[in-house]
């Protein structure tokens, strides 16, 4: 069979035709490699370094690794082949792969692993042939080379996030599938620019869903192979399969096949969306991968480690902060009539009412005054928001600015009403208009910050505020907490989304 594209149909790039091509991502990949290698030996070298001056006071110090029945190494001599072993274990560890650059979690996992390696080889050695390594000089490399690889991996993801966000370093992408399953990736490919995924172009296959396009500028057809047109055609270095059921898996691992010569990857998107990567794990059956998908994890968002770990911070905080708090009384008390702090009711864990404390911000009659500004709304779905609401005071402005009005929300997580990490604190009034699937907002605490707090708040849409709450529900984890504690912090200090 002849595979061909329809000539009905065109072919728009986007954003500008022809301006990514392989050789660019292999230049800039190659580029990044070089860059991670010096880093990486720099921090190997250095912690070494560092190990020996404070253990033995100095490089050139005559302080030997004592073998048995010999004479023994010097250090320095010990400490140029530990550099180039733990070098040479990073390698191995495939440390620098093109497919974990730049990714995170995976990124450090590696070199986690090829360092615990080394020196697990080292201890192993060392008990075999009975060598006495000096316990402080390990002891101080290991920890220290570790940190400084880690910080220069942070550092240069930072580098490669912001080349892309001004459109450098960036993987060009043709989606492949569904023209609805096309649309939807290609969103989540514009929801984190930071990974660099630019989309250069959609195939749709003839008879997925339509008349094989939804718009113009589609390629359609009847086979997968004209994938390949597209990909010549567009530059592409990366063919994204956004639904597998006109492919089906012969097909995908035709075409697997056919990119190969031409140095093109292949990715393809399992179908499901917002689900961590700890909740996923590939588990082969007679050589066909399945895709296991953990349960939701809200229900460990309830175990007293985060209750214990909310209660702390909380009291931490507000030892902290009191002095801000108390200035910020002083100043409201000042300069509006009307109670220092305000209480609103909002719904908690599994529906229960509660009341939310914040400092006021607006001015007393503020409630009575909400119907004549409903035809002003600028909120996202139930809620109710004004970029210049008139009802807020000038003091009002500042501590809402800086999210200072909602310092007193610790006292509430110290009474066990809220989490200092959890879904956005809903009204009754949007409770009442929840479905089936937002309601699963209600099983856990609601947070002093969360997911919707460091993505944009108050200019989230509703959608993805819901999104937002939901994924934080179902993929709980501490650490995932103590991350969107750290980005709140950058959020509030560059008062993003805040009024």
């Amino acid at each position: 069979m002849a595979y061909q594209i329809d000539p009905a149909q065109t072919l728009e790039l986007s954003p500008h035709p022809g301006s990514f091509r392989r050789s660019e991502r292999e230049h800039w990949q190659d580029e990044y490699r070089r860059r991670l290698r010096v880093s990486d030996a720099t921090a190997v070298c250095g912690s070494i370094a560092m190990a020996q001056l404070i253990r033995f006071g100095g490089l050139n110090n005559a302080a030997r690794l004592n073998w048995p029945g010999d004479t023994g190494i010097g250090y320095s001599v010990i400490s140029i082949v530990l550099a180039v072993a733990w070098t040479g274990f990073l390698a191995l560890g495939n440390t620098w792969s093109s497919s974990t650059i730049g990714t995170g979690p995976e990124e450090y996992r590696r070199l986690i692993a090829a360092t615990m390696r080394l020196f697990g080889l080292i201890a192993i050695v060392s008990l075999l042939l009975r060598i006495e390594f000096a316990r402080g000089y390990l002891g101080i490399a290991l920890p220290v080379g570790l940190l400084a690889l880690i910080v220069s991996r942070l550092y240069w993801r930072k580098y490669a996030a912001r080349q892309r966000r001004l459109g450098q370093y960036l993987t060009s992408v043709l989606v492949v599938g569904r023209r609805d399953s096309a649309h939807e990736i290609m969103r989540y490919f514009e929801r984190d620019p930071a990974v660099g995924y630019c989309v250069v172009g959609v195939y749709t296959p003839r008879g997925s869903g339509g008349e094989g396009g939804f718009e113009t500028g589609l390629w359609t057809a009847d086979e997968e192979s004209s994938v390949l047109d597209a990909v010549r055609k567009t530059g592409a270095d990366t063919v994204a399969i956004a639904a597998t059921e006109q492919l089906g898996a012969r097909g995908i691992n035709e075409l697997l096949w056919k990119l190969a010569p031409l140095g093109v990857d292949l990715v393809v998107a399992p179908g499901v969306v917002d689900v961590a990567d700890e909740r996923l794990s590939i588990r082969p059956v007679a050589n066909l991968p399945l895709l296991r998908i953990e349960k939701p994890q809200y229900d460990r968002a309830k175990s007293f480690g985060k209750f214990a770990f909310d209660v702390l911070f909380a009291t931490a905080a507000l030892l902290v902060v009191w002095p801000v708090m108390v200035a910020a009384a002083v100043v409201i008390k000042l300069t509006s009539r009307g109670p220092v702090l305000y209480r609103s009711e909002r719904i908690g864990l599994n529906g229960e009412a509660f009341r939310m404390i914040k400092f006021r911000s607006m001015y007393a009659d503020a409630d009575q005054r909400l119907d004549a500004l409903l035809s002003q709304n600028e909120g996202a779905g139930p809620l109710f928001k004004m970029r210049r609401d008139p009802r807020v005071t000038a003091v009002g402005r500042i501590l809402r600015r800086w999210s200072l009005d909602e310092l007193p929300q610790f006292i509430n997580v110290i009474r066990g009403e809220m989490s200092i990490v959890g879904p956005r604190p809903p009204l009754r009034s949007e409770v009442e208009r929840y479905d089936g699937k937002v309601r699963r907002r209600l099983l856990v605490k609601p947070g002093v910050t969360g997911l919707w707090q460091v993505s944009g708040r108050s200019d989230l849409s509703w959608d993805e505020s819901v999104r937002l709450d939901l994924s934080y529900v179902e993929n709980w984890s501490m650490v995932r907490d103590l991350l969107i504690i750290k980005k709140t912090i950058s959020a509030v200090t560059r008062s993003e989304g805040a009024y």
